[in-house]
């Protein structure tokens, strides 16, 4: 049955609704789990991690099985492996238990979210493209909105093992829907999976991700930390000598040569690993910190995605407006800055001063997030289109991996300069203004887009012709 492009996005977006209510909801009920399976807090942020992880790993892959088997059955079956995996971490009872049910949940996920945006791009002309994002993604921020709360009440009240629970009668409509609905989008000809390309890739990510995490969880010496480093770096650029010859490369480097892509996405990956770390400092800082139950912690995190869901109705006219230039640059800064003032929260401070600042970050990081990957895909090629959204898909999750394990590293030094054994509030303070930080410095991969760059995306007709109007007079 075809469908219009808002109905494929609500399909998808109730795949992006699953990831997001789950892993706003486990970031809630951390404290929790870790009492309950006899962890550490801090080491239980190993059923964060791996999840990402996998997400990295796995998501190179979704592209070529997209192609392969077509969109509707791999959509259709990742829905169902998360499903199992959300199973699996219902019935764990210890840390490598759980840890491997994420790992299942993310195999599912890496295939679930890049092939359902493959989808959408295929399906959407370039000019509707923000719209699009638009009714993809508010649906799915659904997630985070009630994902702290429902995940703070469900542990307050019940047990942690229901949080996972949740995604089974999303994904089972999720399947029933997309079974009817999805188009069966194949490549003409199957392309030949590189698998020394792959394998190369999988393993430079996996290995600069553990040794990163690793700074902030496991005492590993520092020798063997950078070598693992090393190896993975070693593995990455194995692959950039062999993807450069290759017509099919499993990772398609050549479209860092479009600026607009190469932007967004390097510039929106160091964003997201400021971004990325948020997940874990709040509600850590609100329960560990403050004192705060898991239920009133979740009532306030809940402000971040309420401010992002507000923002998606304003996010199209706000950059038709300014341009993609301009509203990346200073809301980059303005995000920065927003982060780094969350390290003046203390104990004492009013939850509505709180619930203020929590909402104006969600606020901006939801018009960054839609025109960064508006924009990603503004000057790509139909034909390049499910490399791109592979490309893109990988950059993100390895993002959010990083700036886990950065808040995490975070939390370990404020720890060891204390010489304390538990978390306290001032030991959020100068996690807050790290990671605000690196927010400020993604401003600076914007500097150099043109100022009509991503204008056919956006609607700014009328910067395209001021620019062409400025460039003529110029060669007069």
């Amino acid at each position: 049955m075809q469908a219009s492009y808002r109905t494929l996005a609500l399909i998808v977006a109730a795949a992006l609704f699953m990831e997001n209510l789950d892993t706003t909801i486990i970031a809630t009920a951390l404290p929790d789990i870790a009492r309950d399976i006899g962890a550490e807090p801090l080491k239980v942020n190993l059923a964060i991690t791996p999840y990402l992880l996998s997400l990295c790993i796995f998501i190179p892959l979704s592209g070529w099985m997209a192609d392969r088997f077509g969109a509707r059955r791999v959509f259709s079956l990742a829905i169902a492996v998360f499903m199992a995996g959300s199973i699996a971490c219902a019935a764990a009872n210890s840390l490598p238990e759980l840890v491997a049910a994420r790992i299942l949940q993310g195999f599912g996920g890496a295939m679930m979210v890049p092939v359902g945006r493959l989808v959408i791009l295929r399906a959407v002309p370039k000019g509707e493209l923000i719209k699009a994002m638009t009714y993809l993604t508010i649906p799915a921020l659904l997630g985070p909105v009630l994902g702290p709360p429902i995940g703070g009440f469900i542990v307050t009240y019940s047990s942690w093992r229901w949080i996972f629970l949740l995604n089974i009668p999303v994904g089972i409509v999720g399947i029933i829907l997309s079974l009817i609905y999805v188009p069966q989008i194949k490549a003409p000809v199957a392309p030949k999976l590189d698998w020394l390309g792959y394998l190369l890739t999988a393993l430079g990510l996996a290995s600069l991700v553990f040794a990163f995490e690793a700074m902030g969880r496991f005492p590993l010496p520092a020798w063997i930390l950078g070598g693992i480093a090393g190896g993975g770096i070693l593995c990455l650029l194995m692959y950039w000598g062999r993807a450069r010859d290759m017509a099919e490369p499993v990772v398609n480097l050549r479209l860092l040569r479009i600026s607009t892509f190469r932007r967004a996405i390097l510039g929106g990956s160091v964003f997201r690993i400021g971004i990325g770390a948020l997940p874990v400092l709040l509600p850590l800082m609100l329960q560990l910190g403050f004192g705060l139950s898991a239920f009133a912690s979740g009532l306030l995190t809940f402000a971040s995605a309420a401010g992002a869901l507000v923002m998606k109705g304003a996010t199209q006219f706000v950059l038709r407006t300014f341009g993609f230039r301009r509203v990346l640059i200073v809301n980059a800064i303005l995000s920065g800055l927003v982060i780094m003032g969350y390290a003046l929260f203390t104990p004492s401070l009013s939850h509505g001063a709180i619930f203020a600042a929590l909402l104006a970050g969600g606020f901006l990081r939801s018009l960054q997030f839609t025109g960064l990957n508006a924009l990603s895909y503004a000057d790509v090629q139909e034909s390049a289109m499910s490399g791109a959204s592979t490309f893109s898909a990988m950059m993100q999750q390895l993002s959010l991996s990083i700036g886990a394990g950065t808040a995490a590293l975070a939390l370990h030094l404020s720890l060891a300069m204390r010489q304390g054994e538990t978390l306290q509030a001032a030991d959020f303070q100068p996690a807050y203004l790290v990671v605000g930080g690196i927010v400020l410095v993604s401003a600076l991969f914007f500097v150099g887009l043109r100022q009509d760059a991503g204008a056919n995306v956006s609607g700014n007709i009328g910067q395209v012709g001021a620019v062409r109007e400025i460039k003529e007079s110029r060669s007069r």
